[in-house]
């Protein structure tokens, strides 16, 4: 039996930057990892993936350049984008410097998967850690694979091996209309793939206000992608000549299929049972301190609190505070995420329906970006606009999205409006930079 202060299983962004920060504070921290150090965000998700959407939205704008100053052409090379990826955000899938860089901060790094088989005990690769202070669960999700007949015995993807791939196929079916589809699926649109997405709800990133699926809707549509919403897909085949997706009416036939239909945690395989925790859930349940019980905590995607980067790192330095003392504060329960398309989709708090479902008095307003004074400047690739949803009863935020330019930046102030509860009066009294996208912002106050 080994004993130290914490051990924390996972080493995604929020484990590594958990572990990092106990190990300076002099704790004697354990940090357990089945696959590459630093998860899934640095070599499968956020950073790959944005590599590729930068370089595709290059391609966009060369061609928009056209239209404001003069003759461009840009010939699409894939092989830039996967070496890049390959040099610069993965190093060929070693994690060593990031291995390198967890131990020299003082943490005990081990190889393998962590099991809980007792109060504050953790087994992993064939020893025994006791932790005095506690066990810290930082396991992230897997795609989660729809049910579809036949799916199973085919070679789809899923965002591992988009972001992995050396070529773009001439063909690709996305089945899924969620943020991780819709990146990948524009993206390769703009390196010259056919792309087809087929979204089983009534539409496509349903978990956002209606009128960000109309405006990312139409901008792929534009952009030559089909979209096919309220689909029923029956069964999935393989064969010499691709993929073959059969509909309720028709079939879609491509030559790679990418599966983004959600994540899955992994929360059934480690042994928590054995504490009495519930694991019957899709996720796990935390208090506003991340814990599960006494000495346990789960942080990231497990804790059902957002599937983010950002929120996992949130919710890791809460767990760094109460573990060495200190207050962690209110948990900031706004959400603000981004959806990295073009227009770029940031969003934060409740949706309009969302805060009527709660009983709020609801006041919108809706301001398009092409019919602010940035967006008139800004010319091809202003498409967007900019919501609030404000509590009439107290005159504050709770809710809006930032569609367009740079979405997800303009969202920053908007972003703590929601978080901080600033007044209206506050929000409308302030000088708004002439000409930026975020002074739409004043526009719908």
């Amino acid at each position: 039996m080994n004993t130290c202060d914490v051990v924390v299983i996972g080493t995604g962004p929020g484990g590594e930057s958990l572990a990092t920060r106990l190990a300076g504070e002099g704790l004697d921290v354990v940090a357990v990892e089945a696959e590459l150090v630093g998860g899934e965000c640095p070599y499968w998700g956020c950073i790959p993936s944005k590599m590729m959407i930068r370089a595709a939205n290059a391609l966009a704008e060369a061609q928009r350049a056209g239209r404001l100053g003069g003759r461009t052409e840009a010939q699409p090379d894939f092989s830039l984008v996967a070496d890049r990826i390959r040099r610069e955000a993965t190093s060929d899938w070693d994690d060593s410097a990031a291995a390198d860089r967890l131990t020299r901060a003082g943490v005990r790094l081990v190889r393998g998967r962590g099991v809980v088989v007792g109060e504050r005990t953790v087994e992993a690769a064939d020893e025994r850690f006791q932790a005095r202070l506690g066990i810290v669960l930082n396991t992230g999700t897997v795609p989660a694979v729809p049910p579809i007949d036949g799916l199973d015995a085919t070679p789809y993807w899923t965002n591992r091996e988009a972001v992995a791939a050396t070529e773009a196929p001439a063909s690709l079916a996305v089945i899924g209309g969620g943020a991780i589809g819709l990146e990948l699926a524009q993206a390769y649109a703009r390196f010259g793939t056919a792309v087809t997405i087929l979204e089983v709800a009534d539409r496509i990133l349903a978990v956002e206000e209606p009128e960000s699926s109309d405006a990312l809707c139409e901008a792929l549509q534009s952009e030559g992608i089909t979209v096919r919403e309220s689909v029923s897909i029956d069964r999935v085949d393989h064969g010499e000549d691709g993929f073959t997706i059969s509909l309720s009416a028709d079939e879609v036939r491509a030559e790679r299929l990418l599966v983004a239909t959600g994540r899955r945690a992994r929360i059934h395989d480690l042994g928590l049972e054995e504490l009495g925790v519930d694991t019957s859930a899709k996720t796990l349940t935390v208090d506003d301190e991340m814990a599960l019980g006494p000495g346990l905590w789960a942080i990231g995607d497990i804790a059902g609190r957002g599937q983010f980067t950002h929120v996992s790192m949130y919710q890791a330095a809460r767990v760094g505070d109460v573990l060495l003392g200190r207050d962690p504060g209110p948990y900031d329960t706004s959400l603000p995420r981004v959806t990295f398309t073009d227009p770029e989709i940031g969003a934060v708090g409740l949706t309009e329906s969302q805060a009527r479902g709660q009983g709020i008095d609801v006041r919108s307003s809706n301001t398009e970006i092409p019919a602010s004074s940035r967006g008139f400047i800004h010319g091809p690739g202003n498409d967007g606009f900019l919501k609030l949803v404000v509590d009439a009863e107290r005159d504050v935020l709770v809710g809006a999205t930032s569609a367009g330019p740079s979405g997800g930046e303009t969202l920053s102030l908007l972003a703590l409006a929601v978080r901080a509860e600033v007044p209206l009066d506050v929000l409308r009294n302030m000088i708004y930079p002439y000409p930026t996208f975020y002074r739409a912002i004043e526009s719908a106050l």
